[in-house]
C-alpha cells in the first residue's frame, strides 16, 4: 500500500508541478485579490476554449494504471479484477476532473481582473486567436525539437572544448 500512496503521489506531484509552473508564470502575478462570481465563470470560459486542461486530463487515470500496476507487480492473478475496478474507478473518478478545471479557472481569475478575462477570451474566438489554439502545440512540437537538437550539438562542442583544454593542461584523454 505505500508503494500504491507513493506513485500515486509521484503522479500528482507532477500534475501539481506542471500547475504550479502555469501559476507561477509572469503573467500570473496580476490582480491577487479574491474573483468574483462574473470572473470567475470568464475564466471558466476561457479555460474551455483554450483547452488549458488538457495537460492533466491523463492524470486519474495515469494514478489508476500506476495503482493497477503496483498490485500487479505483487500479484499478476489480480489482473482480471483489477481490469475491472479500474475501469470503474474511471468512471466513478472522472467527475473529479472538475476539481482541477475550477482550479485552473480560479487561477485565471485570480491573476487577472475580469475585463482582462474577457479580452482575453474575445482574442481566442477571433480567427487569429484559434489558430493560434490549433498552431500553438506544432510550434511548441517543433521549437522543443529544434531545442533539443541544439543542445545536443552545443552539448557535442562543450565536450570536445573541455577535452582539448585538458589536453593543454596536460591530462591525458
Amino acid at each position: 500500500m505505500k508503494n500504491v500512496m507513493r506513485a500515486i503521489n509521484r503522479t500528482l506531484s507532477t500534475g501539481a508541478l506542471a500547475l504550479a509552473l502555469a501559476a507561477t508564470s509572469p503573467a500570473a502575478f496580476g490582480q491577487g485579490a479574491k474573483p468574483s462570481a462574473a470572473a470567475l465563470a470568464t475564466a471558466k470560459q476561457l479555460v474551455t476554449a483554450t483547452g488549458a486542461t488538457a495537460l492533466f486530463s491523463p492524470l486519474i487515470a495515469g494514478v489508476i494504471e500506476q495503482s493497477k500496476l503496483l498490485y500487479l507487480q505483487q500479484n499478476p492473478m489480480l489482473q482480471k479484477d483489477l481490469n475491472e475496478i479500474a475501469a470503474k474507478l474511471r468512471t466513478d473518478l472522472s467527475p473529479k476532473f472538475v476539481e482541477i478545471t475550477d482550479e485552473v479557472a480560479h487561477e485565471y481569475a485570480t491573476h487577472f481582473t475580469e475585463p482582462e478575462l474577457k479580452a482575453i477570451l474575445a482574442f481566442y474566438e477571433t480567427p487569429v486567436g484559434k489558430k493560434l489554439l490549433q498552431e500553438q502545440p506544432t510550434v511548441a512540437n517543433e521549437s522543443m525539437k529544434f531545442a533539443q537538437d541544439w543542445a545536443n550539438k552545443l552539448s557535442t562542442e562543450v565536450t570536445a572544448k573541455m577535452r582539448d583544454e585538458l589536453k593543454k593542461r596536460g591530462h591525458p584523454m
